[in-house]
């Protein structure tokens, strides 16, 4: 399994989270929502990549 990935995944969410908290205590919490929805959207995109590449390796491993 790929650690990088989990890590990566890790980061955005930290930094997603401390980005929805600074702009909520600053009374701008329509774009903390934001900021979670495109956090939320680049790590879809990442999985969605991982899982490409999950289906193209079982692809060739039954020679389809």
């Amino acid at each position: 399994m790929n650690v990088d990935l989990i890590f990566k995944i890790a980061g955005v969410g930290i930094l997603v989270a401390i980005l929805h908290t600074v702009l909520s205590k600053a009374g701008k919490e329509e774009y903390g929502h934001l900021v979670t929805i495109a956090g939320v959207a680049i790590v879809f995109m990442m999985v969605v990549e991982l899982l490409s590449k999950l289906f193209q390796t079982v692809k060739t491993l039954f020679n389809l």
